[in-house]
């Protein structure tokens, strides 16, 4: 089908190379050989008189031109998914559908293992792609590329729904063993001791975190930094260091490991975990769905 002389089926073989800026990794993408996604680029830079993608060094940039279609493009592809690639109506008992879910490791530990086991027993057909929080994670839900965000509500997109899940606060944890916390922690001991703390990939901080450095500064010895919540007690354990972590993280610690739990010797701030979807499947009656089995599974969570 052509519109304005161009074959619409290129349109998703232009989102593809709009987002991947790799002929190669297209091509794996839409299932095709390289020799023909680049016949397909070629078709695409006579259409547009452009050159769209260009090598910069050992790597392909976009052209002013093809950074001028990302966005349409993109919701155009999108559009055509949500109309054509919905089914209205959703049987969980027979249904095949993959859903991708951006979610911290912290969440995924309180809330989100618990709901998939129990999607598996109402919905087998379903399957999920359960993908650590990032700083591409809004451009992912933007662009389509995952069906769910889990994030801090200060981290929401503000262009798509979303529902509050549930709120945390923060506790320290210790070694159950450790010689010189019998009577808790005080702010002294707080800023003495040496601290665990989480980081992502990028070096960029959690809530709690950043929060502590606009109140306080570095005041803290900060003697491991992780990328995992959940690694954060083989830290602490059989040593002096301390951390500060999400009280229901901590809870589920206490249980299973030999760490012990505190009040934090200052005020601190509430957490608060937001679930978004794309405005464009509002509608999908699968979305739908899965989303009522989060926030269901939020619901059913333990108090703090």
């Amino acid at each position: 089908m052509r519109y304005q002389r161009i074959d619409l089926n290129l349109l998703v073989a232009l989102d593809v190379l709009l987002a991947e800026r790799n002929v190669t990794r297209a091509a794996e993408r839409m299932h095709i050989t390289q020799s023909a996604m680049s016949g397909v680029l070629a078709r695409l830079r006579d259409h547009f008189g452009d050159q769209l993608l260009v090598p910069v060094g050992r790597t392909m940039q976009l052209t002013p031109r093809a950074e001028s279609l990302v966005e349409p493009v993109r919701d155009i592809v999108l559009r055509v998914d949500s109309a054509l690639g919905t089914q209205p109506d959703f049987d969980p008992a027979t249904a095949q559908r993959h859903f991708v879910v951006i979610a911290s490791d912290y969440v995924s530990r309180v809330m989100l293992a618990e709901v998939v086991r129990r999607v598996a027993a109402m919905a087998p057909g379903l399957t999920f792609d359960i993908r650590p929080t990032s700083e591409i994670m809004l451009g992912e839900l933007e662009q389509g590329r995952a069906d769910f965000l889990i994030t801090p509500a200060h981290l929401t997109a503000a262009d798509h729904p979303q529902e509050v899940l549930f709120d945390d606060t923060y506790k320290v944890l210790a070694c159950l063993q450790h010689p010189d916390l019998a009577g808790g922690v005080t702010v002294e001991q707080y800023r003495s001791l040496g601290h665990v703390v989480y980081q992502n990939e990028r070096g960029i901080n959690p809530w709690f975190e950043q929060w502590y450095a606009n109140q306080y500064g570095s005041t803290r010895r900060v003697e491991v930094i992780t990328h995992s919540f959940t690694l954060i007690p083989r830290f602490i354990v059989g040593t002096r260091r301390i951390t500060t972590i999400q009280t229901r993280l901590a809870n589920q610690f206490a249980q299973s490991l030999a760490v012990q739990i505190f009040d934090p010797p200052m005020e601190t701030p509430r957490l608060t975990e937001v679930l978004q979807w794309h405005r464009l499947r509002e509608t999908d009656a699968a979305v739908q769905w899965v989303r009522e089995q989060i926030v269901a599974g939020s619901h059913a969570m333990p108090p703090i």
